[in-house]
C-alpha cells in the first residue's frame, strides 16, 4: 500500500521532468535564425567591393592591396574593375598633380591598356624636363610598380610619408577621397635614402563602394 502511494506521488514529477528534457532538445536542435547570432546586428549590410569577390564591404586599406596585387600582376581586368565608373582613374608620375595634364583612364581603356602598344605623353621628366614619351607597359615598369610595394617598409592612409621637392597637392585635388600610400625610405643604403619612392592610391566612394581615381608614383627629386 505504501510503495502504491509512493508511486502515484512521483508520476506527476516524472511526467514534468520528461516534458521539460523534450523541450530543451527541440530548442537545442531548431537553427538560429540569421542575424540573431551574438554579436550579429539585423541592421549590418554587406556591400561588394571591387575584387572583394565575397559579397563582404572591405577596408580601404584592403582594397588598397588587391589593387596594387592587380598593378603587380599587370592583371589590367582587375585594375579596371576597380576604377572609378565616372571619373575614371588619374596617373601621376610625380607627387604634383596635375589635373590639367595627367592622363586619365576610363575602366574599359584600362582594360585594353595591357596589349595597348601606343606611346603617350605622361609629364615631363624631373630635372631635364624632357617629356615622358612612354607605352602604358614601359610607364608601369618605371613610375607605377618601379619597387616592391606590396612589401612596402610602411603603409600610411590619408598621411603623407614621402616628402619630396615636388609639391605634394594630392588632398587639395581628391578633397573627398582616401588615398593609401605604399612606401620606402631607400632601397639601397649607399644612396642613403636619396632614393626613396612612394605609391599612392586614391580612392572615392560611390554608392558605398571603393574606387580607384587615382595613381601618384613620387620619389626623391631635384
Amino acid at each position: 500500500m505504501k510503495r502504491k502511494i509512493i508511486a502515484t506521488l512521483l508520476l506527476p514529477v516524472f511526467i514534468l521532468l520528461f516534458a521539460a528534457c523534450s523541450a530543451l532538445r527541440k530548442n537545442a536542435e531548431s537553427p538560429v535564425a540569421p542575424g540573431s547570432e551574438p554579436g550579429h546586428s539585423e541592421d549590418q549590410t554587406a556591400t561588394l567591393q571591387p575584387g572583394s569577390g565575397n559579397g563582404q564591404e572591405i577596408s580601404v586599406e584592403d582594397m588598397a592591396t588587391e589593387v596594387l596585387t592587380a598593378i603587380k600582376n599587370f592583371d589590367m581586368e582587375k585594375l579596371a574593375d576597380a576604377v572609378h565608373p565616372d571619373k575614371g582613374v588619374r596617373f601621376s608620375p610625380y607627387a604634383f598633380v596635375d589635373v590639367e595634364r595627367d592622363l586619365v583612364f576610363t575602366a574599359d581603356e584600362v582594360r585594353n591598356l595591357a596589349a595597348d602598344t601606343k606611346t603617350y605623353l605622361w609629364g615631363y621628366y624631373d630635372g631635364t624636363g624632357d617629356p615622358i614619351e612612354l607605352t602604358f607597359r614601359d610607364y608601369h615598369r618605371e613610375f607605377i610598380y618601379d619597387a616592391d610595394f606590396l612589401n612596402a617598409e610602411q603603409v600610411s592612409v590619408n598621411e603623407t610619408l614621402g616628402r619630396g621637392n615636388t609639391v605634394n597637392n594630392s588632398f587639395e585635388v581628391y578633397k573627398d577621397a582616401e588615398i593609401v600610400e605604399f612606401y620606402f625610405s631607400g632601397i639601397d643604403p649607399k644612396y642613403e635614402g636619396m632614393d626613396w619612392k612612394s605609391l599612392r592610391l586614391v580612392f572615392e566612394k560611390k554608392d558605398d563602394t571603393w574606387y580607384l581615381v587615382g595613381i601618384i608614383h613620387d620619389q626623391w627629386t631635384i
